[in-house]
């Protein structure tokens, strides 16, 4: 109150539009002005108060309101950000799903040499398929990974030992196979030539069905002894890791042998094919069995797409050179015991030479995925196997009339 007097005296009050001086204001105008102050603060006291209150009671309310959402925005916000990564994956699962469609359903290139339509094989499926659960793990019983350095860039002293692995391996698969059994070849001309006589650089690859264990290297035995044991002559084959590469003995006999480990059902991209191609590279000779495997039932089965990519990524288109045998099942049945039988009866027909560089050339040149040329590819030798394997039968039929 006395701040408010104090005040008073220093200016001039204005009351119900009259100027008051506190200085020159009477007793009676003095004790008005008094009352009029006094009014005046408990009326500001009052509206402060009130104000105050109301300002406690907002910001009491907005405390609350920030608690309670507090308390929700937790297990809320973690919840949104779950559905919003749930929205996202299931977003890129149809987008890839529907690219793969997409590719799936875009038509192959029109070819100068078209492949018939009576030729496909209507059990086979004709397109690959999307992958609709997720790879099985393959199981490697020994690491296989150390072999090929080795293959690819082989010592002196590796040649030295393969040269006493594969003088040993061919003279016993040319003593099981011409003289213990009873073994004749068609052709044979056509495979002594290209091994020996095709142009120096030239790349050889020799593909052929696989009825039994011993196909490799039992059908080599047919070979002169300048090329059966000779290492720098002899192929190179392609087998199982996880039945000649299972412990370290079996792995360095079968490397010095010139084995390349490959692990089925890895796909086309594994260091098997990977060296093949190298090897072609320089001209050597690679011998592949398409089916993938030991077909023991012997039905006519869809040839697997690494022969497709080995001949299509060759930096020379190379000789493709078919052949069919019958018999050697007889020789090494695939039911236990497994021994070597003897006076079986064996057939090797070697077909003509697959002419490929003009529709290789016409692939790349079109820039034909590879998947698609590397399938194209396949079917060709597919179609030549299934005439050939005919003409077989029939030959290995009429020895036993």
């Amino acid at each position: 109150m006395l701040t408010h007097v104090i005040m008073l005296y220093l200016r001039c009050i204005k009351v119900n539009n009259r100027m008051y001086l506190p200085e020159l204001c009477g007793r009676r105008d003095m004790s008005f002005l008094l009352s009029y102050v006094k009014s005046q603060y408990h009326v500001c006291r009052l509206f402060k108060s009130s104000s105050s209150i109301a300002d406690k009671n907002r910001q009491h309310l907005d405390d609350y309101k920030k608690k309670k959402i507090h308390k929700k925005s937790l297990p809320e916000m973690h919840n949104h950000k779950i559905k919003n990564q749930e929205a996202k994956q299931k977003k890129q699962l149809l987008q890839s799903l529907s690219e793969k469609q997409t590719e799936q359903q875009t038509p192959l290139p029109s070819l100068p040499q078209p492949i018939p339509p009576s030729t496909i094989v209507p059990s086979s499926p004709s397109t690959p398929s999307a992958p609709t659960t997720p790879p099985i793990p393959i199981h490697i019983p020994y690491d296989i990974h150390w072999i090929f350095p080795r293959l690819l860039r082989p010592s002196g002293l590796w040649y030295i030992v393969s040269q006493i692995t594969i003088f040993a391996v061919g003279l016993f698969s040319k003593i099981v196979l011409v003289l213990m059994n009873k073994t004749h070849v068609y052709n044979k001309q056509r495979l002594i030539d290209a091994i020996g006589k095709r142009p120096p650089g030239t790349p050889l690859v020799t593909v052929s069905n696989h009825y039994s264990c011993f196909d490799d290297p039992g059908l080599w035995g047919v070979l002169p002894m300048r090329y059966v044991c000779n290492t720098f002559k002899i192929r190179w084959s392609l087998a199982a890791h996880d039945i000649c590469f299972t412990n370290i003995y079996h792995s360095l006999f079968f490397m010095y042998g010139k084995c390349i480990p490959i692990v089925r059902g890895s796909g086309v991209y594994q260091d098997a094919v990977d060296v093949c191609i190298q090897k072609l590279k320089l001209g050597e000779w690679v011998h592949v069995f398409p089916e993938g495997k030991v077909n023991m039932t012997k039905e006519e089965m869809r040839l697997k797409w690494g022969v497709g990519r080995i001949i299509y990524e060759s930096p020379r288109v190379p000789i493709i050179l078919p052949m069919w045998h019958e018999g050697m099942d007889d020789v090494l049945p695939n039911t236990e015991p497994y021994y070597l039988k003897f006076g079986k009866k064996v057939t090797l027909n070697v077909g003509k030479p697959i002419d490929m560089n003009d529709f290789i050339e016409d692939l790349k040149f079109r820039g034909v995925k590879e998947t698609v040329a590397r399938k194209l590819i396949t079917d060709r030798i597919q179609d030549v196997f299934r005439k050939l394997r005919l003409e077989t039968e029939e030959l290995h039929r009429n020895r036993f009339l």
